[in-house]
């Protein structure tokens, strides 16, 4: 009998921690995980426009489109703020546009980013994270995201290539993209 009660608690034990270790594993995927979606993604900047105090013929400017709730955004921060430190003193001027009725802050090493409270055609957005980069004409050089894949860094984005172009005062012209990564619903009557 004592052998069989062994037995029985050695099982308990062992479903028990089966049990710990199985819901651990599902609340890190849905913490940490970032949703990435096999479907290709259309970014389109045909409706995008500068507002009127920041139209024109000016500094580089880049739009940061982020959304708060996106886990995908955590991916791209360390990227963007990289990217202020390399093309700020260039001559880029770096903006971020929130996700309408969302609520949150940009991180502390984002902070130098002006926020703009929105941006004309930003309703159109598909998802974020998404950057749109006008050059020093005022005209749209790219809309997308900031790269494809499930992760974003220097190796792999489509901002440095672009943004090392308009400095150098050659023209780009790519506000249409079909990328797939990691990207949130912009606007929440698509989903």
């Amino acid at each position: 009998m004592a052998t069989r009660n062994k037995k029985l608690i050695t099982w308990l034990v062992a479903a028990l921690c089966l049990a710990v270790l199985l819901s651990t594993y599902w609340w890190y995927e849905k913490r940490f995980i970032r949703p990435f979606s096999d479907q290709p993604q259309l970014f389109s900047g045909d409706h995008l426009m500068l507002p009127a105090q920041l139209a024109g013929p000016g500094h580089i400017r880049l739009v940061h489109f982020w959304d708060p709730a996106c886990p995908c955004n955590v991916g791209n921060q360390q990227h963007l703020a990289e990217l202020i430190d390399r093309f700020g003193p260039q001559g880029v001027d770096f903006y971020a546009v929130q996700k309408p009725g969302s609520h949150g802050q940009l991180p502390d090493t984002l902070k130098h980013m002006q926020v703009l409270p929105t941006l004309p055609g930003a309703a159109s957005l598909p998802a974020s994270p998404a950057v749109a980069i006008w050059d020093s004409q005022g005209n749209l050089a790219y809309f997308g995201p900031y790269s494809e894949g499930a992760v974003c860094t220097s190796s792999n984005s489509f901002i440095e290539p672009i943004l090392d172009a308009l400095v150098q005062g050659r023209r780009v012209q790519a506000t249409h993209t079909l990328a797939v990564g990691c990207y949130c619903p912009w606007d929440n009557a698509r989903h």
